[in-house]
């Protein structure tokens, strides 16, 4: 059988690597060296025209069904290293068959996990990497992807616009389906938990783990952490109009949960609607940068999260979700932000910072919608705040000032 490479390879040098070479023996001057998980193949990485290709030796069948499947899950937007090719019909210079090699996309700027723990990691980025594991396994499943072998093994990690992302980068024991099964979601999670609590004893063996990290409860979070999240994003919730007061308390329960929403999306349907959110882990800083870039307001992080979730709010209840981002924002601003701040009476709004305040007013409609079981509206709640709460407040600025 002649030599074959099928796919969409970007770079014609691919053809003329040494495939006639076992991948453990090939020249060092075709190869990069990066940091390389561990698998139970033979992993290289190759540089060609300025990129970086990763290549697993494996055999014909699980070549093409891994490429398959990877293609399948970037056309259905799910995180994974993008497929290059197949490259089959390997012979050795003896004549000898050699496996196929699977060609990916190497992911930039990414690291699998044991090479970002191998400085002995902090717990708190310890939990932002499994919560980003959580989130992955829970978008795989929600595209009808059954892993098999969920690992942080088989996973990369990158830090990219301020936020912890998880990648797969090997399908070869997966399956895709239009839904996937009950039994294969919950075999995924007990396979989860076996794999990642044995990673995590094999690095408090190699003295890589921080004594304060349990490895049992390491792997007990990443599944606690996936069950709630599923429950979050694919339970119903059914409302009547879109009500801020229900997507508030969804959004609160994600945050509770330790995730941030991204995107809200509300589906129409002969008079109900249906609220849809998409977690993503960021990195602290990351709502004030993104706050300061669309509306100019300049808080601290814990308020320029609140103003973003009721930005987002915003966006949806008006039907803008298509809108540009920049645009939406300036209409909260003028419809929203700054007319409640200017409702607080002029001898009244020293006392705290604009966004302090309208956090605050935002709390209160919260506690307020909460006891009558329905969204009270911002307007009430800003009059009930104000003779109510503000009023008995100190003045804040005045305090400063005196230190």
């Amino acid at each position: 059988m002649p030599l074959q490479l099928t796919g969409a390879p970007g770079d014609p040098d691919l053809i003329r690597l040494p495939w006639d070479v076992p991948l453990e023996q090939w020249p060092e001057h075709h190869l990069v060296s990066l940091p390389r998980g561990i698998s139970r193949h033979v992993v290289r990485f190759a540089r060609l025209s300025g990129k970086v290709y990763a290549i697993k030796e494996i055999s014909e069948y699980y070549a093409k069904r891994e490429y398959r499947l990877l293609w399948d899950l970037n056309r259905l937007d799910t995180p994974s290293v993008e497929p290059v090719a197949v490259v089959t019909g390997r012979t050795g210079a003896d004549g000898e068959p050699l496996d196929s090699a699977l060609i990916t996309q190497h992911l930039q700027f990414s690291l699998p996990y044991r090479a970002v723990m191998s400085g002995t990691i902090r717990p708190d980025t310890l939990n932002r990497l499994l919560d980003a594991l959580a989130v992955l396994l829970v978008r795989l499943h929600l595209t009808g992807f059954y892993w098999g072998d969920c690992s942080l093994s088989n996973v990369l990690f990158r830090r990219d616009a301020g936020s912890f992302a998880a990648y797969l980068v090997d399908a070869e024991t997966g399956e895709l389906h239009p839904m996937i099964s009950e039994g294969q979601r919950l075999y995924d999670i007990d396979v989860a938990h076996t794999n990642i609590f044995g990673e995590m004893l094999d690095l408090e063996a190699g003295g890589l783990l921080h004594s304060s990290i349990d490895p049992e409860q390491v792997a007990d979070s990443v599944c606690s952490r996936y069950r709630g999240l599923w429950s979050e994003l694919t339970s119903d919730e059914i409302i009547e109009e879109v009500d801020w007061h229900m997507i508030d308390q969804r959004i609160r329960r994600l945050n509770t949960l330790g995730f941030d929403v991204a995107e809200m999306m509300v589906r129409r349907k002969a008079g109900t609607g249906r609220l849809i959110v998409r977690p993503k882990v960021v990195d602290a800083g990351h709502h004030q940068r993104r706050l300061l870039r669309l509306t100019g307001l300049d808080v601290e992080e814990n308020q320029a999260r609140r103003l973003l979730n009721d930005l987002d709010s915003f966006r949806v209840s008006y039907g803008l979700r298509h809108e540009d981002e920049a645009i939406v924002a300036h209409r909260w601003l003028a419809e929203v932000f700054h007319p409640t701040v200017e409702t607080v009476p002029q001898e009244l709004r020293h006392k705290l910072e604009p966004a302090q305040l309208f956090h605050e007013m935002l709390d209160h409609r919260w506690f307020m919608s909460e006891a009558a079981g329905n969204d009270v509206g911002l307007p009430a709640a800003v009059d009930s705040y104000v003779k109510t709460v503000l009023v008995f407040k100190p003045d804040e600025q005045a305090l400063i000032t005196e230190d």
